[in-house]
């Protein structure tokens, strides 16, 4: 379909559809209930920037900054950036070992309930077909359609399959290559590095103060005409259940193309009978039009409305670099947890190797967490909040990219969530003896009666009592652990 075509039909679908391009129609739209009970998923970087895995996933754009480690790399290992550039890595991403169906079973396993790939990094590579980007997997590289694919291992084995879109950035994100001799200028290859905008404001480090800024120049019309299309296809082709995007969008330029794509996103949705939503950064929508993301970090509290971290196993890149570093199952458990008790979901990424294979040490995490959900996940799905989010003095840090940084939990360190008229309470560093949970205090009045308590991993009903200080509860072996434990508090 050509572009005029496919704007004609955006049009149409919003005229003829309950969802029209203004924030006051869109607010009418809600956050799933699938999605607040699913809680934990996976983000899956996988492109071409697995194949230098120096670095992390923008070596596209740092190959070409002088000022990066990557462009003297980049010239020591592959040659000059004229000579051999971003696009020559395509032939050497091939997947030969892709599996999707595998991909899913471990993603299961790990006890995630949807799964997102990055349909389209920054780099201007997408991963499915599609007829507006001749630079794309099943053309080139690998030869196959890698979101499709994947959609479909979802489908067969009863995930929810989302997508990711980062498009918006690559208006800019390869002008780096602009102010020396690269093949980010040769005409030939202007459909994939393009437009590659150059400004000073864009160039370098400043892109970040840039783009930040929400009143900062952004992109023109035929791009943005160009953006919304390409999204709308990945819409119309996968019907992803969210659709997520990264930061750019937030720009004033955006407003009025993002009002139609949520109408037209929302409008196709209800025409398949599902319920979707978007994720978003910064202030992008208003919070009650979709749904808020914070990019490796957190919040102190509970939210009002459903939220979502995305974070990754790899703590310096989310796509495959040969020396990133991991974090432990427990970490990510303690993550979980902290995010549920404040009313969020936890999206989990993993950058998987050039050759379509997860990594081992990534492999080997979500297949822990997938055992310590195995018996404590009724505390996790399906849940909401309760009405404090936990105790103790141990807690994050708010704010984007502060993920890496470990919250020294102690004994006293608890999170609560609620569910079917129980409460769910996590002693976050389990120690072995009686554990006192100080949120349960007897009260003379305005209380609530404790029926029972049961330790959620075993279903054994447990010794407590309760009084001015708090409810003990009496310890068995069981106590001893390692990872997070969960007490099952029944109220009457």
């Amino acid at each position: 379909m050509k572009k005029a075509d496919y704007l004609d039909l955006i049009e149409k679908t919003i005229q003829n559809g309950k969802y029209k391009d203004n924030w006051e129609s869109l607010s009418n739209h809600k956050t799933p209930e699938w999605f607040t009970n699913a809680k934990f998923g996976i983000f899956i970087h996988f492109g071409i920037y697995s194949v230098p895995a120096y670095g992390n996933e923008w070596y596209s754009r740092n190959m070409y900054y002088k000022k990066c480690r990557e462009f003297e790399h980049h010239i020591k290992t592959y040659g000059t950036q004229d000579k051999f550039g971003y696009k020559d890595f395509i032939p050497m991403f091939k997947a030969e070992k892709f599996n999707a169906d595998e991909w899913i079973s471990l993603f299961k396993a790990a006890g995630a309930k949807y799964v997102m790939p990055v349909a389209e990094h920054h780099d201007g590579f997408a991963m499915y077909e599609t007829e507006y980007n001749r630079w794309n997997a099943k053309n080139m590289g690998p030869c196959r359609d890698i979101v499709k694919e994947l959609k479909t291992a979802c489908d067969d084995n009863g995930m929810v399959f989302c997508a990711s879109s980062h498009r918006a950035e690559h208006y800019f994100f390869m002008n780096t290559g602009r102010v020396f001799n690269s093949d980010v200028n040769d005409e030939k290859y202007a459909d994939f590095y393009g437009p590659a905008y150059y400004s000073p404001e864009f160039y370098g480090d400043a892109m970040h103060n840039t783009t930040a800024d929400i009143y900062s120049a952004g992109p023109d019309e035929e791009y943005l005409k160009d953006w919304l299309v390409r999204t709308c296809e990945i819409i119309d082709k996968y019907r992803p259940r969210v659709l997520y995007f990264d930061w750019w969008i937030h720009n004033h330029a955006f407003k009025p193309y993002l009002k139609k794509l949520a109408a037209y996103y929302y409008n196709r949705a209800q025409e398949w009978g599902a319920e979707v939503t978007i994720n978003y950064k910064h202030e992008a929508f208003p919070p009650n039009v979709a749904t808020f993301d914070v990019e490796r970090g957190a919040l102190t509290g509970i939210s009002p409305v459903p939220w979502q971290t995305d974070t990754a196993i790899g703590m310096h890149s989310w796509g495959y670099t040969k020396d990133n570093k991991y974090k432990s199952a427990d970490k990510i458990i303690c993550d979980l947890i902290d995010i549920v008790s404040k009313n969020g979901n936890l999206l989990l990424n993993v950058g998987p190797k050039p050759d379509g294979t997860v990594t081992a040490e990534e492999a080997k995490v979500l297949r822990e967490i997938g055992e310590w959900l195995s018996v404590n996940g009724e505390g996790i799905y399906g849940t909401t909040f309760w009405k404090k989010f936990g105790e103790g003095k141990g807690n994050v840090s708010e704010g984007f990219f502060k993920d890496n940084k470990e919250v020294r939990y102690t004994k006293k360190d608890f999170r609560f969530t609620y569910k079917d008229g129980s409460v769910y309470a996590f002693q976050m560093r389990p120690n072995g003896n009686d554990v006192l949970i100080k949120s349960f205090a007897r009260r003379d009045r305005q209380d609530f009666i404790v029926t029972g308590v049961s330790l959620l991993s075993t279903g054994e009903k447990l010794d407590f009592e309760r009084n001015k200080k708090g409810m003990l509860i009496k310890s068995n072996g069981a106590f001893n652990s390692s990872r997070p434990i969960c007490f099952k508090i029944e109220i009457g």
